[in-house]
């Protein structure tokens, strides 16, 4: 075209030309692709839209023409960023004041609209409204669920003056946090965030137990049937939950701290029994279920009924008798063995006497002892 003719300039696209004039240092294969590299970044959308004055919210800014991005900024504050790609940039909000300002992306070929914007939030203090489980032992390791409110962004979570040993954000409203070791007592549990700390409430206490410990129970034996009260001895028994004689659940009943009183299951040989609180398993201690007691007979089988007489009573698991009675009236016995019992026979009315054998296993069945009247003259 001559020099001073009016008119368009002819235009030539060169395939795979390198734009490094402007900046971008990209190929550019096509028209559309050259005309995008002059034009300035666009920003279509954020996510999240909002986040604490504290700043430190990461936020996706999504739109075009992102990849020479040389600021991102927050209103008038730069933020640290990413580019991801020509429609992608991962910030970080800086600190900022309350309320709203525009999102920006500065490029060589200029700075994006401003039609996108992001509210600064005044963050609330956390606070801790419940716990559950609200205990266990002092070794820790107890899984917790803490609820209460403005829980997002939690940087800590502590049980008394320990960091949880782990903790998990699950919502704004729960936290889902592993109790440290402790020292039995209570303790208050405090989430913090970049708004602050939560305060200790009655509801924000945990309680470590301390390990539950037996020293005694008696008694030690009892019948093969159950249904012996046995009273145990300790420390740390007032939260127990279960008393097992070996692996079977006993009713038991609280008395204090050092006491409670166990009714025994039914069973056979020498089991465990031990004690569960919120601390743990105490120690066991050993019960022995025995066999319920066998007369098979007496010698002599009568005597005179105004008279005493001392009998000998044979049988089976007579060693643990703890009582003979006759007629269920208690009388004086001597065990002689396993086998073996003496017992003395009150005078009474003439006619047969019920003589049985009381030990831990149980009474035995009856055997008979005829008071005999006096002979006539």
């Amino acid at each position: 075209m001559p020099v001073g003719a009016r008119g368009l300039l002819p235009f030539f696209l060169v395939p795979e030309m390198t734009w490094a004039a402007f900046g971008v240092g990209l190929a550019c294969p096509s028209a559309s692709s050259f005309l995008e590299a002059l034009m300035p970044p666009v920003v279509s959308s954020i996510s999240p839209a909002q986040g604490p004055v504290s700043g430190g919210t990461a936020v996706v800014i999504t739109g075009t023409g992102l990849t020479g991005a040389t600021t991102v900024r927050f209103g008038f504050a730069s933020a640290s960023f990413t580019v991801v790609s020509s429609t992608r940039i991962n910030a970080v909000a800086p600190p900022g004041s309350s309320g709203s300002v525009p999102v920006w992306v500065t490029s060589p070929t200029g700075s994006s609209n401003v039609s996108v914007y992001f509210t600064y939030t005044v963050a609330s203090v956390p606070a801790v409204t419940g716990l559950s489980p609200s205990g266990g032992p002092a070794s820790g390791g107890t899984v917790v669920t803490v609820t209460g409110s403005s829980f997002l962004g939690a940087t800590q979570v502590r049980f008394g003056a320990v960091d949880a040993a782990s903790f998990e954000v699950v919502s704004g409203s729960v936290i889902t946090a592993v109790s440290p070791p402790g020292v039995a007592g209570s303790v208050p549990v405090r989430v913090t965030t970049p708004a602050g700390t939560s305060a200790a409430s009655p509801q924000s206490y945990f309680f470590y137990a301390a390990v539950p410990v037996l020293t005694a129970l008696a008694p030690g034996v009892g019948g093969t049937g159950g249904g012996e009260s046995v009273v145990l001895t300790g420390s740390g028994l007032s939260q127990a939950s279960e008393v097992r004689f070996g692996a079977v659940s006993a009713g038991f009943s609280v008395v204090s701290d050092t006491e409670l009183v166990a009714q025994a299951p039914p069973g056979t040989g020498q089991v465990q029994v031990s004690v569960v609180t919120p601390g743990g398993v105490s120690n066991p201690l050993a019960y022995a279920y025995v066999s319920g007691p066998v007369l098979s007979g007496l010698s002599p089988s009568g005597g005179p009924a105004a008279s005493v007489t001392v009998v000998t009573l044979t049988g089976s698991g007579l060693a643990g008798t703890t009582g003979v009675t006759a007629d269920g009236v208690p009388v004086a016995f001597t065990v002689l063995s396993d086998t073996q019992v003496i017992a003395t026979i009150g005078a009474g009315p003439v006619g047969g006497v019920a003589v049985r054998v009381t030990t831990a296993g149980g009474t035995s069945g009856a055997v008979v002892f005829q008071r005999l009247a006096a002979p006539e003259i």
